[in-house]
């Protein structure tokens, strides 16, 4: 099947043949007249299958010119980097389309983005939080809301982002197309389905956490993170093999201390992005990694969920992830658009429990391969790695049996005073035989005449 087959208008043919694209994905097959009906839909298909075209072709479609300010429609996306990349998908579709799209996410000046608002605009794509921001502003109106697209919505409720969801669900107009979009079925998705989308139209490709089959799959027992330096080393001297590998670990300290350790074996290769960076360097960083100016980029997973970045030849996952779905957005970064792609995973013996829920999600098993002889083992020990020493005589290093109970003491004699009762004004003549107020000279010796 080809795009021609698809009910799609002459501006949209033409920017798909500028983009060199002729055949559609499943996705985007099974899902263009679903969408293009006005039905609810959620969709589920492997992470690199073309879901944002999957969404976007038929809402183009039946996208009419119009002046008005306020938008039309909505795309909500977890972070800011997605909102560059949506965005910049959105423009190379309407080439020849007069249309107004425009991203809005956090860290940046929102007086400038309330400006470009005002201008008037057609698409939006924002993050949840600066939405709501704007939104509240009242420069932002949400009444003209036809369509809202939910792009990772799994990665938002694990983000904490659902209350803020549930406070833009309020301000959209009832009469909406509700459109949701993932890699991953979580529960806390279906709860959220069943609590806002009217009667929705499900689009399954594949099982949720099945995975791509062009992406080979391996992993290495290592028991600790200098041995897994010194495989990733080993590993990465091979710059044919690995030329243009995305290494993704658990936590910012984690990805920093990495690329210290990186940056010294290859210099100027490697990049690294996370939540402390700025936003310029994040996007600086995704843009050298993009255009091939480093070849090794270290990320978290938020960082670079739902990023579409070509031609990724490895992802590493240099810590195993704790929740399977992560793993499953991870190893998604490679192997997009049916190219071949190799993901390996390195974990230690604290990690197998994390390795035995990720196979079970996918029902497959990972194929696990021998250390090379020339990579070293080392017996060096980080800190979250080293075992906890108790001190017995540390106050501030207690067991729960340990713990001091609640606070008691006695009360002084001055604070052991109860209240009587009876007038303050009587009890004051008593003590000084005089009137508490001037206004009451007269008080004691009305009491004396009696």
């Amino acid at each position: 099947m080809s795009f021609q087959n698809l009910n799609l208008n002459t501006p949209l043919y033409n920017a798909l043949d500028d983009l060199g694209f002729t055949t559609p994905t499943p996705i985007q097959e099974k899902a263009f007249s679903i969408v293009a009906s006005g039905r609810d839909v959620v969709g589920i298909a492997q992470t690199g299958t073309g879901k944002t075209y999957a969404y976007m072709l038929p809402i183009l479609r039946n996208l009419k010119f119009s002046r008005q300010e306020n938008p039309r429609i909505l795309v909500l996306v977890p972070t800011r980097e997605l909102v560059v990349q949506v965005v910049e998908e959105i423009k190379k579709l309407s080439k020849y389309i007069n249309n107004r799209v425009l991203g809005v996410y956090g860290g940046t000046n929102i007086n400038t983005q309330k400006q470009a608002i005002a201008e008037g605009l057609d698409i939006l794509v924002a993050t949840p939080g600066r939405l709501y921001d704007l939104a509240l502003s009242r420069v932002l109106q949400l009444k003209s809301i036809q369509k809202l697209v939910i792009d990772e919505v799994d990665v938002m409720l694990d983000l904490g982002f659902r209350h803020q969801l549930i406070n833009i669900f309020d301000l959209l107009p009832e009469r909406r197309q509700n459109i949701m979009f993932s890699a991953t079925m979580t529960q806390d998705v279906d709860l959220l389905i069943n609590d806002f989308f009217r009667n929705p139209i499900r689009v399954s490709i594949a099982v949720s956490g099945t995975p791509l089959e062009n992406i080979y799959q391996t992993r290495y027992n290592v028991p600790n993170f200098y041995t897994k330096i010194n495989l990733l080393e080993h590993l990465l001297h091979d710059t044919q093999t690995y030329n243009k590998v995305l290494i993704f670990v658990a936590y910012k300290r984690m990805a920093d201390r990495l690329f210290d350790k990186l940056n010294d074996l290859f210099k100027d290769e490697v990049c690294v992005i996370h939540s402390n960076k700025t936003q310029n360097y994040r996007l600086r960083s995704i843009e050298a990694f993009s255009e091939g100016e480093h070849r090794i980029l270290i990320a978290t997973d938020v960082m670079a969920r739902g990023l579409d970045i070509d031609n990724v030849s490895h992802v590493i996952n240099f810590d195993t992830p704790e929740y399977p779905e992560n793993y499953m957005h991870r190893i998604g970064r490679t192997g997009r658009a049916e190219r071949q792609g190799e993901a390996l995973v390195f974990s230690t013996e604290k990690e197998q429990e994390a390795i035995i829920n990720i196979e079970a999600l996918m029902n497959m098993k990972i194929p696990v391969l021998d250390l090379p002889e020339m990579v070293e083992i080392s017996n060096e020990l980080i800190q979250e790695e080293r075992p906890q020493i108790r001190e017995r005589n540390n106050p501030t290093k207690r067991r729960d049996e340990d713990a001091p109970g609640p606070a008691f003491h006695e009360k002084k004699d001055k604070n052991k005073k109860e209240n009587q009762g009876g007038k303050y004004r009587r009890e004051i003549v008593k003590k000084y035989k005089k009137p508490k107020t001037r206004g009451d000279k007269n008080f004691g010796k009305r009491r004396k005449r009696k």
